[in-house]
């Protein structure tokens, strides 16, 4: 009997290690989610070259200092969300960034390949368009937060921002040391501190990917005074609230005006 309990104890721990890792290895495939760039004519897309890669930006490139830099979630074809960014930002420059391995991007995404792509990305567009505002969404959030912290953006809007991956991760894995698998952490709680221009934040009402209290905690991490909007769409979800009208309303507020 005694036998027999510790073999089935033994069989179950290298079930749970077997387990942890293959959590390990497949954890890029649960982050990221490349897909297709589906909208937009041929013209509407720009090659930028980048260390060890080329980044396809879908863009509306328009004279003068003002622009708008776009980092869409784990799963988006940022190429669909033009259209609502256009209006809230008419007079911008808009610049969409199709992750390594999206919309036609070559590479392989990973948390440091994608911040040092945005780093370069808002390094090359700055001599051109020294008024900067960044949109973050989802997984893009923490990528805008990041770029935030050491560029200098005019402003920025966060919708369904998250305080950590790492945090989601420990949520949605509570039986997985997730904390020291996973390698992208994507921890906005770390950067939020060392921003400081105006910040928006617009979260889902039922938000069941980001719960809102992520959300709420990257909130507090800011500098008061930092954080000048913080909207809740109501009866949205994670992948809804850009179909709300009210969404629209949240960018025109956290849009600066031309100058």
């Amino acid at each position: 009997m005694i036998r027999m309990m510790a073999g089935t104890a033994v069989t179950a721990g290298l079930v749970y290690l077997l387990a942890c890792l293959a959590l390990f290895l497949m954890q890029r495939s649960f982050i990221f989610y490349p897909q297709p760039r589906r909208h937009g004519a041929p013209d509407s897309v720009v090659a930028m070259k980048v260390d060890g890669a080329v980044l396809q930006l879908s863009a509306r490139p328009l004279p003068g200092p003002d622009a708008m830099l776009y980092f869409g979630g784990n799963a988006e074809d940022v190429s669909g969300s033009m259209p609502t960014l256009a209006q809230a930002f008419p007079k911008h420059a808009l610049y969409l960034m199709h992750y390594r391995g999206y919309g036609g991007s070559t590479g392989k995404p990973s948390e440091a390949a994608v911040i040092a792509d945005a780093l370069a990305m808002f390094d090359q567009l700055h001599a051109q368009h020294p008024n900067i505002t960044l949109v973050g969404r989802s997984l893009g959030s923490g990528v805008a937060v990041h770029l935030a912290s050491v560029r200098p953006v005019v402003r920025m809007v966060l919708v369904t921002p998250y305080d950590s991956l790492v945090g989601l991760a420990a949520h949605q894995f509570p039986m997985f040391p997730v904390r020291f698998l996973l390698t992208d952490k994507f921890e906005s709680w770390r950067y939020a501190p060392l921003v400081t221009v105006p910040t928006t934040i617009i979260m889902a009402s039922h938000d069941t990917l980001i719960p809102r209290s992520s959300s709420e905690l990257l909130l507090t991490r800011f500098k008061p005074g930092i954080v000048t909007r913080s909207v809740v769409i109501p009866d949205s979800g994670h992948n809804t609230l850009s179909d709300r009208p009210a969404y629209i309303d949240a960018l025109l507020a956290g849009a600066p005006q031309a100058r």
